[in-house]
């Protein structure tokens, strides 16, 4: 009896592998919950950005609404007013600004 009640007493010491799966799970949840979700938005961001073209009206980061003038390989020409136009970075518009703007002018496509 009293072997029993030291063995209950005794604290157990987590083994290595324990750690390491520990270790493990975190790295998988991580993956899962914030750098997949990323890597997935990235992603749609070139690919929207691919398929702009020439008269699409767009949304910059700043907040500039205009049309696509002309396109070159890392910048867009866009006209922002009638005889106004600025020349921006691609990685300056916005694919979730330039979708809502869409969403809320021309209503949502079908």
């Amino acid at each position: 009896m009293s072997l029993l009640f030291i063995l209950l007493q005794a604290q157990g010491q987590p083994s290595g592998l324990a750690n390491l799966m520990m270790i493990l799970l975190i790295v998988v949840i991580f993956y899962f919950f914030m750098i997949r979700p990323q890597m997935k938005k990235a992603k749609l961001e070139r690919q929207f950005k691919e398929t702009l073209q020439k008269g699409d009206k767009i949304v910059t980061i700043g907040g500039i609404h205009g049309r696509i003038a002309e396109i070159a390989d890392t910048t867009f020409l866009v006209e922002i007013d009638s005889n106004v136009k600025v020349r921006l970075e691609k990685s300056a518009v916005s694919a979730e600004a330039t979708k809502a703007y869409r969403d809320r002018t021309e209503g949502p496509k079908k």
